[in-house]
């Protein structure tokens, strides 16, 4: 399995658990993260740092407690990833990742349909 494949894997189990420390593992505590889906969560459609970013995640598990995502594909770039996934209710999405010399996410974006 490729790095980028054990990153997605392991990306996905842990939003599964739905364990928020597991989830956050992967991000650096600078983090700046945008998602359209923020704005109706936290108001603003770019979260920045680890406390505002757990906050934003654990409103959004709080809602869908049955949230569950399938990675259907990862794309490997440099010092930066694209993983596509399926949610629970059968939309796709994909989440552009970029990272840190220490490996951690330092930026990332989710894009939505409509």
């Amino acid at each position: 399995m490729t790095p980028a494949a054990e990153f997605a894997a392991d990306w996905e189990a842990g939003w599964n658990s739905h364990d928020l420390d597991r989830i956050m593992a992967h991000y650096s505590p600078d983090i700046v993260f945008r998602s359209k889906k923020a704005v109706a969560l936290v108001g603003n459609g770019e979260v920045r740092g680890h406390d505002a970013l757990r906050a934003y995640w654990q409103a959004a598990l709080d809602k869908q407690p049955d949230l569950h995502f399938t990675v259907r594909d990862v794309f490997a770039g440099h010092e930066m990833m694209v993983i596509t996934y399926e949610n629970h209710r059968g939309v796709l999405a994909p989440e552009t990742l970029y990272f840190g010399a220490d490996g951690l996410v330092i930026q990332a974006a989710a894009c939505h349909a409509g």
